[in-house]
């Protein structure tokens, strides 16, 4: 088993950060997938960051060196959910050798490095999974469906609707209940004892935190909502505030 390190590195307001975070300084020997890599924004009407293709995906993690025999180690910077993307999708294409380095880039004690690093490609296979994420128009079709809890990862103040600094509507899922990405080192028991779980965030990014979170509390079934709110409040679909 061969170890690669992949810098997930991203800012959400401004184009380019996430790469020159990286050249900066990252793990010596350690690949790049920004979140432009880890998302398809050619796709239209599926919410700002929609899940890469297939062939999309293995393309971008084989330019990484990820491939079979490869065990990932993702990390971010400052926890904004880029390696918890990473995680995400690597186990949605099929490859479970996948961890992410806690505390992030920030916790790293060995040695940096600065530039850029010569990655040997690998042969990335997909094998996507079902099961593991849901449509707006099913979970539209489910609200207050007994036993399914709707988890909403953003800010508190978003979900109260209060602000709403990227999306054009401000509010939340009716029924959903807020686990702020932030806070995600403490599983709701709640959430946990749920009998079907479905989270979301703004994009699908950092929902991915709480969806590891759920992972190494026992519950890895929890599902994504990969559009999430950037996807509901376009469609005119029942939100709410307070």
């Amino acid at each position: 088993m061969r170890y690669r390190f992949v810098d997930c590195a991203y800012a959400l307001d401004r184009v380019g950060a996430g790469r020159e975070a990286y050249l900066g300084a990252h793990v010596p020997g350690a690949s790049f997938l920004g979140i432009d890599e880890l998302s398809d924004l050619s796709v239209q009407g599926q919410g700002r960051h929609p899940l890469p293709s297939a062939d999309a995906f293995a393309a971008a993690a084989s330019r990484a060196g990820i491939g079979e025999g490869v065990f990932v180690v993702a990390y971010d910077h400052g926890g904004a959910g880029g390696a918890a993307r990473l995680w995400w999708l690597l186990r949605h294409f099929g490859h479970d050798d996948v961890a992410v380095l806690g505390g992030g880039f920030e916790s790293w004690l060995g040695p940096v490095r600065s530039g850029v690093e010569e990655v040997e490609p690998a042969d990335f296979v997909p094998r996507p999974r079902d099961g593991d994420t849901i449509q707006a128009e099913e979970l539209a079709g489910r609200l207050g469906e007994p036993g399914l809890v709707v988890v909403d990862a953003r800010a508190p103040e978003r979900f109260r609707g209060e602000v709403e600094p990227i999306d054009p509507v401000a509010g939340r899922i009716p029924g959903a209940v807020n686990w702020p990405y932030t806070d995600a080192d403490e599983v709701p028991e709640a959430v946990r004892a749920a009998d079907e779980i479905v989270v979301y965030c703004g994009s699908g990014i950092t929902a991915c935190v709480d969806l590891l979170a759920l992972a190494g509390a026992g519950r890895p079934d929890a599902k994504l909502y990969p559009g999430s709110w950037s996807d509901w409040c376009k469609r005119g679909l029942p939100a709410e505030t307070g």
